[in-house]
This record gives structure tokens, sequence and C-alpha cells, in this order.
């Protein structure tokens, strides 16, 4: 088991699903698009590898962020590797901070645990810049380790640049996670790439299109849940918390709608029928009766 953690917008889930091998997770540049605890499952002869995909560590401005946080912080437990992933072009903020103190926090706490930090996105950065980075990056880890009276840990953590647009490094990160991971049995099937369900996955494929087409707008008031799934046809529902926003993801005589329909259409079985409905359920992300209804 190998948990991936960091800020949100460093790329964990594009280096999750490189690391995989498939789309195991959605993506899209407006910040916490993962919500719940996604696992991808690698299986190559008798080595598996499970790597959590977890949601941005953030300030949390609602009950719905508070509850991402924990889901994050919870899945950085009982894991056999914890990888901590920051951005190589940004200068590192309180995000980054609190990701780097999860990951010495919890190598502290556990012996056998395989704390590694991956600076992410290298494709957008010159070769001095990235550099700079690891640099910096392994200064802050001794810098709160110490604090944490965890000295030993800064000297466990290992250090790799990659980017996950281009498959650069990434191959050397997962031979270093293979050849640390203990002696068990498989967790899962060798067929099986992931452990989310059928319905959660394609209300996830109809929030993604909905986050990349909406951009900053509304990603956040904005939960897909499925109403109806048969082998040839799928009902989503596209929760939002205000008509105003309704308005917006139904777009100009339904042009968005259409759209976000023929998009996440495409990755679905070929012929697959798709109802897409957009309903308001008045701030559904600040009230805890919502998100208990929804999963969070």
């Amino acid at each position: 088991m190998i948990a991936v953690i960091g800020r949100p917008n460093v790329g964990k889930s594009t280096l999750v699903n490189e690391l995989v091998g498939a789309k195991v997770s959605i993506t899209a540049a407006s910040p916490n698009t993962t919500r719940r605890a996604v696992r991808g499952v690698l299986t190559d002869g008798d080595v598996q590898l499970v790597f959590v995909d977890t949601p941005g560590l953030h300030r949390p401005r609602t009950p719905l962020g508070h509850r991402l946080n924990q889901a994050a912080r919870h899945a950085a437990g009982d894991v056999d590797a914890l990888v901590a992933v920051v951005e190589a072009t940004q200068v590192l903020g309180p995000g980054d901070r609190t990701t780097l103190e999860t990951l010495v926090r919890e190598a502290a706490g556990a012996p056998d645990l395989h704390p590694v930090v991956v600076v992410s996105k290298v494709d957008r950065a010159r070769r001095g810049t990235v550099a700079d980075q690891l640099l910096a990056v392994s200064r802050v880890v001794e810098e709160i380790a110490d604090a944490q009276r965890a000295a030993a840990v800064g000297a466990r953590v290992d250090y790799f640049a990659t980017s996950a647009r281009t498959g650069a490094g990434v191959d050397g990160l997962r031979t270093h996670l293979r050849d640390r991971m203990p002696d068990s049995p498989f967790l899962f099937p060798p067929e099986e790439v992931s452990d989310v369900p059928a319905s959660e996955w394609v209300a996830e494929l109809v929030r993604e299109q909905v986050a990349r087409r909406t951009r900053e707008e509304l990603p956040h008031a904005v939960h897909c849940r499925v109403i109806e799934l048969t082998d040839r046809r799928a009902s989503v529902e596209i929760v939002v918390e205000r008509p105003s926003q309704r308005a917006i993801v139904i777009g100009h005589r339904g042009q968005m709608l259409r759209a976000i329909g023929t998009a996440a259409r495409q990755e679905l079985p070929e012929g697959m029928f798709l109802e897409l409905r957009v309903v308001v359920e008045p701030d559904w992300q600040r009230r805890d009766d919502a998100l208990d209804r929804f999963g969070y």
C-alpha cells in the first residue's frame, strides 16, 4: 500500500494514473478534484502495488473541506510507503509544509514506513530549477524532522523528480517503491486496476468534465451521483448549490450540458446511453446531512 499526498493541484492523480498505467482517478485543473481516497492497483508478476490517491491537503473553508482533509490524513496511515508530492515550479507554501509535516510525522511513528518526496511537473521547469527545488524540499524536511524530534526520519527520505505528463522519472520511482514492498498476499485480484465501484466511476467521469469546462466558476459546488446504471444506460444527476450554477452547467440552449455529456460518453463503453440532469441542493457542501447522504 502506497499513499500519495500533497496540496491541491500538484499532480497527484496524474502521477497515480501514470504509475498504475491506467486511468483510475479523474483529473482537472481545479483544486480538490479528488474527493475520496482512490486505490489504483498495479499487478506485475508476483508483485502488486496499491497506490492510494488522496484529496489535496488545504486550508478548509467548508465542512466538505474538513472532510477531504480527514480523508487524506486517514489514507496516509497504515501504509507501507508514503509519497509526498510538491511542484517543481512553485515556491513551497503552507500546503506543501503541511504535506511534509504529515510525511515526517507518519514516518516517525512507523519505522518500517518508506517516506518519499516527489518533485512533480519537471517538464515545466528548467533543470536548475528542479535541482533548487529538490534542495529546498530536503532542507524543509530536515527542519521539520528536527522540530518534531525525529531527525532520523530525514535520513530515511528518498527524493525523486518526475513528470507524469511525459513519464520522466516515473519508471525509477515505480521501481524504487516496488523494491521496498513487504511480502504479503495480494490485496486485490490481479485483473483489477481500481477499487472504485462502477456507479461511482461513471459519476466521477461526469464531474471531471464539469470541472474541466467550468474551471474556477463552480467546481467546488458540484457533486455528481448515479441514479440509474445498467449495461446500456446511465442516468446521472449533477448537483449544484444555486440556480445560477445550474444555468452555468446547462449553458445557452443546453450547449454546456451537451458538451459535458459528449466528453464523458467517450470514456464509457461504446453504445452506452448517458442521461444528465442538473439539480439544486442548497449549500450542500456546508451541510452535514447532505455530506452524509453523498458519502463524504
